[in-house]
């Protein structure tokens, strides 16, 4: 592993996005975003992306001017066409209309279509509870999961997040794959050489399997068997049908569709944590709750009880002062990312 700041990295993806044909605005959202990922150690939906997304946008599939186009609004949803532009900025973007609407009305919605792959939704509902609302954020990906019962893939990871505020206390930000892991890990474990877990994956003949080159040509598991099936179903009909995105196998891949756009489906719910109660009083409560929670007497073998998030919380602040450990061969193809546009390399 090789270890690179936080600042230095960040400098480097955002010089890369530019050079794509973003502008700065735009690649310094992408490049925040895709470096926060790693500090969470979520490296599946970190900087190993960088390669995959300036393909896209090299090639056209993905636009290099992300547009933000109104298709329906009221005062409390709007659906958003994001013309096939970066999904990362069409979320950051969205979320922050949300945001806006709900400290308005008190609840919003907002549904995105024509997006692309969005990256880490605990980005965006942190957005919302820094901003003192309750966040939820799901979307729809391509086709890797079998319905529960079924050896066809149909459905994909569709993860779902959720922020709530807190007062004296971090705020709470759930993340979370509707399979076992989000497929992003299967793909990280075959560029760094490593085996993964039974349980994670299957090959195209139902195998289970280690090898994530099988696993990627098969379909993940869902989380908790038909239960994860279930909570993939609905977040398919909040992502895709409800905004008028494409579902199930009708998404394109985004490794493999290198001559068509993904058409991925975001649906954010954002409520105001004071539309029934005074905020102070709300955080108050929130602040009971979870000092409640840790002072719960342990199981055995467990040395303590973390919130929902807690341990990438505490991963963020730790490699934000060490730096982000990088494995050699997702720098080496950043590196060839740097040289493809002629830049230089950080380290």
């Amino acid at each position: 592993m090789i270890t690179i700041q936080k600042e230095e990295l960040e400098k480097c993806v955002l010089e890369i996005f530019q050079a794509a044909g973003l502008n700065e605005e735009q690649a310094s959202i992408v490049a925040r975003h895709l470096v926060l990922a790693n500090l969470r150690g979520i490296d599946s939906h970190g900087v190993s992306r960088v390669d995959i997304y300036t393909k896209r946008l090299d090639l056209g599939i993905m636009k290099k001017k992300t547009e933000i186009n109104v298709v329906k609004e009221t005062p409390s949803s709007m659906l958003l066409d994001g013309g096939g532009g970066v999904g990362i900025v069409l979320a950051t973007k969205g979320m922050q209309l949300a945001v806006e609407k709900a400290k308005k009305t008190g609840i919003a919605i907002v549904g995105i279509n024509h997006s692309s792959h969005c990256g880490m939704l605990a980005d965006y509902t942190a957005y919302a509870a820094q901003n003192n609302c309750i966040g939820l954020a799901v979307t729809n990906a391509p086709s890797s999961m079998a319905p529960w019962g079924g050896k066809e893939g149909y459905f994909g990871t569709n993860p779902l997040s959720y922020g709530v505020p807190a007062g004296k206390e971090i705020d709470i930000v759930f993340d979370m794959a509707t399979s076992v892991v989000a497929r992003g890990k299967i793909t990280l474990a075959r560029k760094n050489n490593q085996e993964i877990p039974i349980g994670w994956a299957i090959s195209k003949e139902g195998y289970p399997t280690t090898d994530p080159t099988e696993a990627g040509e098969g379909l993940v598991l869902p989380v908790g068997g038909p239960k994860g099936y279930g909570l993939a179903f609905f977040i398919e009909v909040l992502s895709g049908l409800l905004t008028g995105a494409a579902f199930g196998p009708y998404i394109s891949s985004l490794y493999k569709d290198l001559n068509k756009s993904q058409n991925v489906g975001q649906f954010f719910l954002v409520i105001r944590a004071d539309l029934f109660e005074e905020l102070d009083s709300f955080k108050g409560r929130m602040d009971q709750m979870i000092e409640e929670i840790r002072n719960i007497p342990l199981a055995h073998g467990y040395d303590r009880i973390y919130l929902p998030g807690e341990i990438e919380y505490e991963r963020s602040k730790k490699l934000a002062v060490e730096g982000i450990p990088l494995s050699k061969n997702v720098l080496d193809e950043l590196v060839s990312v740097v040289e493809r546009y002629g830049l230089e390399m950080p380290v």
